[in-house]
């Protein structure tokens, strides 16, 4: 379990980081988390969806690297073969936490427990006088940018669900076993209600690039069929079939 704390120079000036790394941490995770900025890339190798939690009302924009929780097709035999790492995992070690020293400031964190973290490593995250690394430098911006992103595309999410402009799918697949599964709880952009769009709608989503992440999601579905050879690779159990459906919008009760 990562165990992430706030990179300062009186604790870690002796701290290094190893120069070669992968994203072992990541081999179990059927889901990574997604920025709107990464979308176009990363839908050149992932089915790129929203998940929700049925118990919250809040969305998150992930990459699905299996179709079965603990699955990543993406990353066999300690290698990784999509074309892109979505900026979350390429991170690591590092992630953004709470400073314990000022209220309400993010800063940089590593991952102590990492066994890519130690003294004995490569890397430094501090130079001999206690100044900050280029290393260090340029993880602190990369942080930055993630974060800025992450916080553009909750920005997104919520202009979709302010048009009522998201759509939920069902992926019904068949196993080689005779067994039938069912995947819910996925979204994607309902592609007629945004050719519906009141020109007015149009111009200002196109003025504001949305366009182009909205595009880039609807894209990105062709990728579960990559998905799906790419686990039967690997796995005696084959899928002989899956099928992406809309899910009907249910309507909420009307009060009496």
């Amino acid at each position: 379990m990562a165990n992430f704390v706030a990179i300062k120079s009186d604790k870690h000036q002796n701290l290094k980081i190893s120069q070669k790394r992968n994203l072992a941490h990541v081999a179990n995770q059927h889901i990574v988390t997604v920025t709107a900025s990464e979308y176009a890339q990363s839908s050149a190798s992932f089915p790129i969806v929203l998940v929700k939690n049925p118990d919250s009302p809040r969305y998150r924009s992930v990459a699905m690297l299996g179709i079965e929780a603990g699955e990543n097709v993406y990353y066999q035999d300690e290698k990784w073969s999509a074309l892109s790492v979505p900026q979350s995992i390429g991170m690591a070690p590092f992630a953004l936490g709470l400073d314990p020293d000022k209220e309400n400031t993010l800063t940089a964190c590593v991952d102590v427990d990492s066994e890519f973290v130690g003294e004995d490593k490569d890397l430094a995250l501090f130079e001999a006088e206690g100044k900050e690394s280029e290393l260090l430098t340029n993880v602190q911006n990369s942080l930055g940018r993630l974060y800025e992103n992450e916080k553009m595309t909750e920005n997104f999410i919520k202009e979709l669900e302010e048009n009522d402009l998201l759509q939920e799918l069902e992926l019904k697949i068949d196993l080689s076993t005779g067994e039938k599964k069912k995947l819910t709880g996925l979204f994607t952009v309902n592609e007629d209600k945004i050719k519906a769009l009141a020109d007015d709608k149009v111009l200002d989503f196109h003025k504001r690039g949305l366009f182009v992440p909205i595009y880039a999601m609807l894209g990105s579905l062709s990728q579960i069929n990559r998905l799906v050879q790419l686990r039967n690779q690997n796995n005696e159990v084959q899928v002989t079939s899956i099928k992406i459906e809309q899910l009907a919008k249910q309507e909420a009760p009307a009060e009496v």
